[in-house]
């Protein structure tokens, strides 16, 4: 859809902006006889240590009717990716990018909160306008 595209495009010029190299859009793996596409890769190269910091991230736009449902979502297939790359690449951690507006109201539930608590979910939150991450959590 037009909106993902959207978000899709802000998220990675947001982590372009941060100094990341994006390596792959989309991000094709094949596990098991079974392929996941992970919406972008990024490498940061940091100079403090000598290796590259690696990432995967899914973008995740909230824009149906049912956050609950873009939720259920999500977490599936973040776990489900999440053992894939420990299978191929488990030096890459996983994140799902999250819009401000819905981290700060729905990813607020308590239900949300022990949720990402329990099965450990990297979020990354984006900022529509300013094209920017502005929190990694």
């Amino acid at each position: 859809s037009m909106a993902k595209d959207r978000f899709h495009y802000v998220v990675r010029a947001a982590l372009e902006k941060d100094g990341w190299q994006i390596t792959a859009d989309p991000y094709e793996i094949n596990v098991d006889g079974v392929d996941f596409e992970i919406d972008l890769a990024a490498e940061q190269l940091l100079a403090a240590e000598r290796d590259d910091r690696k990432i995967a991230v899914e973008i995740k736009s909230f824009i149906s009717p049912s956050n609950v449902s873009d939720f259920h979502t999500a977490l599936g297939q973040f776990l489900n990716y999440r053992d894939a790359l420990e299978k191929v690449e488990p030096d890459r951690q996983l994140y799902l990018a999250v819009r401000m507006p819905i981290y700060e109201s729905f990813f607020q539930r308590k239900f949300i909160v022990t949720a990402v608590e329990r099965y450990q979910l990297r979020l990354a939150i984006y900022d529509v306008q300013q094209e920017a991450i502005v929190r990694w959590l």
